[in-house]
């Protein structure tokens, strides 16, 4: 009898975490006090809300919230160690395949993992900054020098080069995307708000 008991609740536990679409359920603890919630839907890669914002910046600083969302398995298993895209910024009045900098994240190795993602003329670079836990809310910036772009998160901080020539960041705002190669495999909530 116990044993049944303890089938029919794993098997319920099992059950409420996703939907018949195979969509996971986005855990409903969102952040208190004027967090904007970023959707990707499944098979995209833009989220909801991603509208043209004109950027003038010395820095870029805001509070992050993942949820079980951001657990994820890519179609092709080399594409795991993809980048996501978290939120950022355009730079040197350019296309931000040309100059931008930005935060990126994965899931890979059981950890949600945050990168400093930057353009410089057209040359992509990026390190990893450090993992981060599902469920809390995480302070996050770049700060803007004439050759470097200092990231920032929960005061760890490391540095990637900027090449742009304006003084401030001069572009327009980046917005969570999903990808690398794949679309996203499920729906994706991302909570942010701007410090």
């Amino acid at each position: 009898m116990k044993k049944a008991f303890g089938i029919i609740v794993l098997c319920a536990a099992v059950c409420s975490c996703t939907k018949n679409n195979n969509e996971i359920i986005i855990n409903k603890l969102t952040p208190q006090g004027n967090f904007k919630t970023y959707t990707i839907s499944a098979g995209q890669h833009s989220c909801s809300d991603n509208v043209f914002i004109p950027t003038s910046l010395n820095e870029l600083k805001f509070k992050v919230k993942f949820d079980s969302s951001a657990i994820y398995s890519t179609a092709d298993p080399q594409n795991q160690s993809d980048i996501n895209k978290l939120y950022g910024f355009a730079d040197n009045n350019a296309f931000h395949q040309q100059y931008s900098a930005r935060f990126g994240w994965r899931w890979s190795n059981n950890a949600l993992r945050l990168f400093g993602y930057v353009y410089n003329n057209g040359v992509r670079k990026y390190k990893e900054l450090t993992t981060i836990d599902i469920g809390k809310e995480h302070i996050c910036s770049i700060l803007i020098t004439p050759a470097s772009y200092i990231f920032s998160v929960n005061g760890n901080i490391d540095s990637l080069p900027r090449l742009s020539v304006t003084p401030k960041a001069e572009g327009y705002k980046l917005y969570p995307y999903f990808g690398g190669e794949e679309v996203a495999p499920h729906k994706v909530a991302i909570f942010i708000k701007d410090l």
